[in-house]
């Protein structure tokens, strides 16, 4: 369930066979410094930097360059250009970009999946404690002025000893499976390819070996999601994961949207079928003034937006540059999609 550091693109060759780099088109907003990085890591190709807006000088670069560094997502533009073999997309979620004419056209499509992944699993915990030390309420009495107003505060029970759920075991998956186990909680977690069980989860179930999500969905008491968005997880949590779930259960959702079908998180929620949910992504974005989201009980809501890492944009830098040199010598490339990971779905969503 998530999309792999060394994976490649269809028609993408990983033999050691060299490749070379003529002449690169950046619509990234960097500074002139780390503009330089980019013409150092791709010299001697010619590095032809513009504003993403500029459609006129896109077109005109696109009928040269074989590689693109994008500030967002490639469209139908890219797609054709004739010379184009490698677009790099400068954030996480590339699911706008994990089109069918794309793997078609044997584009190499990489991403910088990793550059916030502490940032969001913090956040992720932010949701958890939230929920778990009732804090809107704490909040509320705090300005009344209010002592001990919330019956049986005293009896509820912290994160120590429960159980972590983690869907979706790449970068952001791996820093939320380590915070639960500074927390002292037991994480289970849930990717889609078969690997050995990695550090800080003690129970690992992969899609690829056939293993079903269910034992997660019922045993874990805080789920956490950091899955990509693709055909097989659109709607991976709906009414039946919900029914599933513990009545005190929590959801957190810092992968994309519409990973819960967020009409039957609202009946869940507004039945006490689970106990809370944390959202920072939503089918819609902004999420509409009149979304019943905004009203359902024991949820907190933030609009798509985490603290930034201090180094954010080298932690970016870092990956192109790495992968400059993966692609010249033919082989497999940091965070590259590939056709599991194709997303079909009619969906409103932006990128991290």
């Amino acid at each position: 369930m998530t999309t792999t550091t060394t994976a490649t693109a269809a028609g993408a060759p990983t033999d050691g066979t060299p490749r070379t780099i003529s002449r690169v088109l950046a619509t990234v907003p960097y500074r002139p410094d780390e503009l330089d990085q980019l013409r150092a890591a791709f010299a001697p190709a010619t590095l032809i930097h513009c504003a993403s807006t500029d459609t006129e000088a896109i077109a005109e670069a696109l009928e040269t360059v074989d590689v693109a560094v994008l500030e967002g997502d490639l469209d139908d533009r890219f797609v054709v250009a004739p010379h184009l073999r490698w677009v790099h997309c400068d954030h996480a979620g590339l699911n706008k970009s994990a089109r069918p004419d794309v793997f078609a056209r044997g584009l190499l499509v990489t991403g910088s999946a990793g550059r916030s992944a502490p940032a969001l699993a913090q956040h992720g915990f932010y949701f958890a404690l939230s929920l778990t030390y009732e804090a809107q309420r704490m909040f509320q009495m705090q300005a009344q002025h209010v002592w001990r107003g919330i019956p049986g505060y005293v009896d509820k029970v912290g994160l120590w000893g429960k159980t972590l759920g983690v869907v979706g075991l790449g970068h952001t998956g791996r820093e939320m499976a380590a915070l639960g186990r500074a927390f002292g909680m037991r994480v289970i977690a849930y990717r889609r390819s078969t690997t050995p069980v990695p550090e800080n989860v003690d129970v690992l179930l992969c899609a690829d070996r056939d293993d079903s999500i269910d034992p997660l969905v019922e045993e874990a008491d805080v789920i956490m999601l950091a899955t990509p968005l693709t055909d097989d997880t659109f709607h991976l949590f709906a009414a039946p994961q919900f029914e599933r779930m513990k009545s005190t259960a929590l959801i957190v959702n810092m992968a994309r949207g519409p990973v819960i079908d967020e009409d039957a998180l609202l009946v869940a929620l507004q039945t006490g079928q689970i106990g809370g949910a944390g959202l920072d992504v939503f089918a819609t974005e902004p999420l509409p003034a009149d979304s019943p989201l905004w009203d359902a009980p024991n949820i907190v809501l933030t609009p798509h937006a985490t603290p930034r890492m201090p180094d954010k944009t080298q932690r970016s830098i870092d990956t192109i540059v790495e992968n400059a040199r993966r692609y010249r010598a033919g082989l497999p490339m940091l965070n590259a999609i590939s056709e599991k990971d194709v997303f079909t779905h009619t969906a409103v969503t932006t990128a991290r």
